[in-house]
């Protein structure tokens, strides 16, 4: 059930309670963690770049007095990294909102990760599949803790076949970014499923078409540069609109496990988030399973059992 008439302001009190988002430095990400840090959440900022985090921080503190932030400094292409950030907080911390924000797109050339895998299913979903692994003692911690993935109408795609999952049999950029982004999808759903007896949620959102950092680093050359301005100024949403399906999946009391949300404006950019479509076949238990294996299998690691 979605609420057609809400908005950011009617998130609750979150005081007490630890959000960790990944790609916070800028766009959707920087204005999740500002309003989840206005609602009086203990927000922690991740992101690859300490300059780029220590700028957001800054940013943040000047409008948000008060809030309580912190930086985790977070390679998603690392896999060693990815393990040695998530250690300290899955040693002792509590975690009630993990959002899985961050993501590369449109990378031109077929490129690795330091540990052998293809830089965008092994950023964008390998490295989130990973860190979720890694931070689940401190998410069962949390009385109800939800995992926000965020993925992308991409996701929809036919090119997104998750077949050939490292595109190790012909690359194209938007083929391996529809890919990554239709396995978040895929994975949200398995672990939707692997939670369904405890008090803790999956979802994933699509940000519908915002104009944020992450389109705007995927192209170099001035026809690119040139596109991108045309298409914020005539097709996309700004990242604050952008931003209303995560939060709204971390905080709204009547998101159900497995949901997956977008904005429910016709342009696919603002509005109240409502029910999306989900890609054909991504609640397939047995795709599902596959992808589960072959995820720890690829990114080396084994997911605890959650506690019902």
């Amino acid at each position: 059930m979605v609420d057609s008439r809400w908005t950011p302001a009617d998130i609750p009190d979150l005081k007490g309670r630890t959000a960790l988002i990944t790609g916070a430095g800028g766009g959707i990400g920087y204005r999740t963690a500002q309003v989840l840090a206005e609602h009086g959440a203990r927000v922690l900022l991740a992101g690859r770049r300490p300059d780029s985090l220590a700028d957001a921080a800054r940013r943040l503190r000047a409008d948000v007095p008060g809030a309580r932030l912190e930086t985790v400094e977070l390679d998603l292409g690392d896999l060693a990294a990815i393990r040695e950030a998530a250690a300290p907080l899955a040693a002792g911390e509590t975690l009630d909102l993990l959002i899985n924000n961050a993501g590369v797109m449109n990378v031109p050339e077929r490129r690795l990760t330091r540990d052998g895998l293809e830089l965008t299913v092994g950023t964008n979903h390998l490295g989130h599949f990973a860190l979720t692994a890694h931070l689940m003692p401190a998410l069962e911690r949390s009385a109800a803790a939800r995992v926000v993935t965020v993925s992308a109408v991409a996701a929809a795609w036919r090119s997104g076949d998750l077949a050939d999952l490292m595109s190790e049999h012909g690359y194209r950029p938007m083929s391996a970014y529809a890919k990554s982004k239709r396995a978040n999808v895929v994975f949200t759903q398995e672990l939707a499923r692997r939670l369904a007896r405890s008090a803790h949620r999956a979802v994933v959102v699509h940000p519908g078409s915002a104009l944020t950092d992450l389109q705007r680093h995927t192209s170099t050359s001035r026809m690119g540069r040139l596109l991108v301005a045309l298409a914020s100024r005539t097709l996309m949403g700004s990242p604050s609109g952008a931003a209303w399906p995560s939060l709204y999946a971390a905080t709204h009391p009547e998101v159900v496990g497995g949901a997956y949300l977008g904005p429910a404006g016709r342009d696919q950019t603002s509005g109240t988030p409502k029910p999306a479509r989900l890609p054909a076949g991504a609640d397939d238990p047995d795709l599902g399973a596959w992808l589960w294996r072959e995820s720890e299998r690829l990114a080396g690691v084994t997911f605890p059992a959650p506690r019902t």
